[in-house]
């Protein structure tokens, strides 16, 4: 319910969808569990200790599947069948304070965050609610006749999200998005052996992110990674929200960015236009929304261009350059409005077709 005592967009967006994730069993479900023993050099040190002192003391210990940062997640099991996560998140490679701030207003403000059930900081240990097993994205693979009512509910939540106080958290601002982009010219271009005018590429972005850059448009939550590999779908209905400690005070339109051109997960041109319209048909944005949305889209897929190309070159994971395609496509897709004539351009004459359709890995 909304704090109005209405329901909220999110509440109305799930109406009769319960019955899905409570009957139906996705992949996901038993590809990310893990029959694996593991050895006690696996377990992250302190644990035992830790989890006694969170009431979990002698709960089997199950691994489960990482993402691309330091941070290792288990699934805790007591003999009564009972289940937490343990979320391993260690110094100094990461920090879960920022996790268990947002984590704390994003429950406040009645949004499904994962309760916290204890913490040690020293050892980056957190232990929360477990939101099982089904991911939007999987599910959807199996269940793809649902996809309209699941999306509808991911855009309700983040409608939800705007109406309500912003987090204290870092803005959103101006040299967030300039260091973000910049990441394309310090892996994806010398990988691929590019050259470039840095001052040139700079000055163009900096000309069009002054239009969102302002405090004006900090005043939203941004998860700023929400998309269908970090949406839970929950036996009550609702979507669980994780990944979310990068969060900062940002532009409304941000996270539905993320959403609907996802880089992990093909979403049709058609679905992308439908929510679109839905979002616009209840937000009722009250400026130029498709040319803040094709801005943010390119902001952000650039980024994760070089953020992928990173993740190959210096942390040897490879298997991220076959998203690569995907946000060429996507980025190319939000250059064509005419409000990033400039942009388009520098991209089409600084790196043309064929060198975004080569892998960094076959030149390198």
């Amino acid at each position: 319910m909304a704090r109005n005592g209405r329901p909220s967009a999110s509440a109305r967006g799930r109406r009769n969808y319960h019955y899905a994730v409570g009957r139906r069993q996705s992949r996901s479900d038993n590809q990310r569990k893990r029959d694996v023993k593991l050895t006690a050099a696996q377990i992250p040190a302190g644990t035992d200790n830790f989890l006694t002192g969170c009431g979990w003391g002698g709960a089997a210990i199950e691994p489960l599947a990482g993402d691309a940062s330091f941070r290792r997640y288990f699934r805790v099991r007591k003999s009564d069948g009972s289940t937490a996560m343990l979320m391993d998140a260690p110094p100094p490679h990461e920090d879960p304070k920022p996790f268990l701030h947002v984590a704390q207003y994003l429950v406040e403000q009645g949004f499904r965050a994962p309760v916290v059930y204890g913490t040690d900081l020293d050892r980056g240990l957190v232990l929360i609610e477990d939101f099982g097993n089904t991911r939007m994205r999987e599910f959807l693979d199996d269940h793809p006749e649902d996809e309209m009512q699941i999306y509808r509910h991911a855009i309700a939540t983040l409608i939800d999200l705007e109406k309500a106080p912003v987090a204290k958290l870092a803005p959103y601002d101006f040299a967030a998005y300039l260091r973000e982009v910049d990441l394309l010219v310090e892996w994806y271009l010398p990988a691929m052996g590019v050259a470039f005018d840095r001052e040139e590429f700079e000055a163009l972005w900096k000309a069009a992110l002054a239009s969102i850059s302002g405090p004006e448009w900090q005043q939203v939550t941004a998860l700023r990674d929400y998309h269908a590999e970090n949406i839970m779908l929950l036996e009550d209905g609702s979507q669980g929200l994780i990944d979310f400690q990068d969060a900062l005070a940002g532009h409304p339109a941000y996270d539905l960015v993320s959403l609907l051109q996802d880089a992990r997960r093909d979403v049709s041109q058609e679905l992308e236009i439908e929510m679109l319209l839905y979002y616009k048909s209840v937000a009722k944005p009250e400026y130029d929304f498709d040319l803040h949305y094709a801005l943010l889209g390119a902001q952000r897929n650039t980024k994760i261009v070089g953020i992928f190309t990173r993740l190959w070159k210096r942390d040897g994971k490879a298997r991220y350059l076959n998203f690569l395609p995907r946000m060429w496509g996507l980025l190319e897709r939000d250059l064509q409005h005419p409000g990033l004539a400039d942009l388009k351009h520098w991209f089409d004459t600084t790196i043309p077709d064929e060198v975004r359709r080569t892998s960094p890995d076959s030149i390198a």
